[in-house]
């Protein structure tokens, strides 16, 4: 089950798409209940937006389309204009099991991949919203993100202080939201989804350093 459920989530990380369930589990070599149970873990840890009679690669064509349309500024002010009230809503209808498993997210272990942390940090985050819809509309938007990013002109540089520094953003939204503080809980998403647009304009001036 353990190998199962790092396999699919390996797959996520790396952008590949799920196709549908039966071919997934014949892909996989496990019966249709054992991958239900494994896509229900991803799903339960804010990993995996729950489906809607759609196959589990659905946001991702879905992304693949809107990415030709679009660029990593947008994406970014459309996460500006959502994910804080995401945050509002995680502050006041979280389970204690949410809460645990955002704060968990919101720090980076050693070893650790920061783009795949970062990702379950915020998906923990909108999973825990309590509206699915704005959820699922999330991880399109970051399905678009991922695709887009490519295009960036400057790849992210690895900066130790800066993932210091998103850890410390990340944990004073968990701890906003384990306070039952929206209006904390808010505000710090935005300031820290701030600061994640200054770090990619950043990489846009052509002989910048992120720092």
């Amino acid at each position: 089950m353990v190998d199962l459920v790092e396999s699919l989530r390996s797959r996520l990380a790396n952008g590949d798409a799920l196709p549908a369930e039966r071919q997934l589990a014949d892909e996989l070599g496990v019966k249709r209940h054992q991958l239900r149970n494994a896509l229900k873990v991803l799903r339960d840890e804010g990993e995996l937006a729950t489906p809607r009679g759609r196959s589990e690669g659905q946001s991702r064509r879905n992304g693949e389309i809107l990415a030709g349309h679009t660029n990593v500024l947008e994406v970014i002010e459309l996460r500006l204009a959502l994910e804080p009230f995401l945050a509002r809503l995680a502050a006041v209808r979280a389970t204690p099991v949410e809460i645990t498993r955002i704060e968990r997210a919101a720090t980076t272990s050693p070893g650790a991949d920061r783009g795949s942390t970062d990702l379950a940090f915020h998906r923990a985050v909108a999973a825990a919203s309590g509206n699915a819809l704005a959820a699922d509309i999330y991880q399109i938007i970051r399905r678009v993100g991922s695709d887009i990013r490519l295009h960036v002109p400057q790849p992210v540089p690895h900066c130790p202080e800066r993932i210091r520094q998103r850890d410390q953003e990340h944990q004073a939204i968990a701890q906003a939201i384990r306070n039952r503080a929206p209006d904390l809980a808010e505000t710090a998403m935005r300031e820290h989804l701030i600061r994640v647009r200054e770090q990619i304009m950043a990489r846009m001036v052509p002989g910048s350093q992120n720092s």
